[in-house]
């Protein structure tokens, strides 16, 4: 072979390698575009139907838009071919989580079966299986025994413990939801989990402390809002606040209601900007502002302490003299419920929003309730 035969060769082969390494590159390229986008269109899906998990089928499926939203959604990626096994695997099993929501679920079943004959094992199908278990306690098993097969894994681990906190949560078990929830948010979950289940995990946080309490009692603490009947409720079964009515004997909702009325343990208004009260009693059913749980709470406590002289301490060294004043911004310092609120702040039963503001307008919560009671109580 001459030289220059040999030198054209080597150029060949050189030009060739350089082709080999370019198609190498741009394949290694197209690959990673296309898991790349794989991802994007699972984090989008999965945008949309956790917060619908969240809040159970029956609320989601009033939610019509945004479940046909999802379902267009994974119809389009669905016809979308791709050999990625693992993608289109956890593709069925969202599908399947938005067939739940659906109420279709004899349909969510076998796109489980479909999801773990294409990609065995994804964690999507896994969150699937346990979602189409209704049985809480069943849920946990589930649970516990794919957490044992991840052993030290990251991947998984957030979304198992989100599952773990809403089983526990909904035994009750309020403690170990909370760390669960809180295992979950620390191990680098999508925002959407920290954005939708906060709310749980506070409320299993707030919840703790309540072993013991009524069953009734527990589906009071577990509402944003609150009636008077369910403060009657709470101080009854959950306190002795109420027995210098009762003296021991049942009394039945309505009359227990009537007879606080009466004696001024409930206000004929929440609206802490009239001076005076309306000829118009107020409704059991009516959901108690922070302005009406003060009015409230206070009275017993005056009551606990058989001190009526509480009842005006703070109007009688405020709100007199020609220039009455409030300390606190938001409370007018000639409101009937002056001393009840300030009475409230000072003893730390309540607190100010702000510091400066009362928010006596807001809702009332259960659980917040019940801590007050039960440390006048004791």
């Amino acid at each position: 072979m001459n030289n220059g035969f040999g030198k054209r060769l080597i150029i060949v082969f050189c030009a060739a390698a350089a082709v080999l390494s370019s198609c190498t590159s741009m394949g290694d390229i197209f690959i990673d575009s296309h898991r790349s986008q794989h991802e994007s269109n699972l984090t989008e899906v999965e945008r949309i139907i956790v917060p619908l998990e969240a809040i159970g089928a029956n609320e989601a499926r009033a939610r019509n838009s945004d479940i046909a939203s999802a379902r267009r959604m994974i119809a389009g990626m669905e016809r979308e071919s791709s050999a990625d096994a693992d993608y289109s695997g956890r593709l069925i099993a969202w599908s399947g989580r938005l067939a739940i929501l659906e109420g279709r679920y004899t349909e969510a079943q076998r796109l489980h079966r479909q999801s773990i004959l294409v990609s065995p094992g994804n964690l999507t199908s896994i969150i699937l299986s346990i979602r189409l278990e209704g049985d809480p306690a069943k849920r946990l098993e589930i649970i516990e025994r794919e957490s044992a097969l991840l052993t030290q894994r990251a991947a998984g681990t957030g979304e198992l413990n989100i599952e773990r906190g809403r089983a526990l949560l909904e035994m009750n078990r309020f403690t170990e939801a909370a760390g669960a929830f809180d295992t979950a948010f620390a191990s680098g979950l999508n925002e959407i989990y920290g954005e939708t289940y906060r709310s749980a995990r506070n409320r299993a946080w707030e919840l703790r402390n309540t072993s013991g309490v009524a069953a009734s009692t527990l589906g009071v603490l577990g509402r944003d809002t609150i009636t008077w009947n369910d403060c009657i409720a709470l101080a009854r079964d959950e306190t002795q606040l109420l027995r210098f009515m009762t003296a021991g004997r049942t009394v039945n909702d309505n009359e227990l209601f009537t007879r606080l009325v009466d004696r001024g343990f409930i206000p004929f208004t929440q609206d802490i900007t009239i001076t005076q009260w309306p000829t118009e009693r107020p409704r059991a059913a009516s959901v108690v502002t922070r302005a009406g749980a003060a009015w409230f709470v206070w009275n017993l406590f005056a009551q606990a302490r058989a001190d009526r002289g509480m009842l005006t301490r703070y109007s009688a060294r405020f709100a007199t003299g020609p220039n009455p004043r409030s300390p606190v911004a938001d409370v007018p310092p000639l409101t009937p419920f002056f001393d009840s609120i300030l009475g409230c702040v000072e003893t730390e039963f309540m607190s100010l929003v702000d510091g400066r503001n009362f928010n006596p307008s807001a809702p009332m919560r259960g659980a917040d309730l019940l801590a007050i009671l039960r440390r006048i109580d004791n």
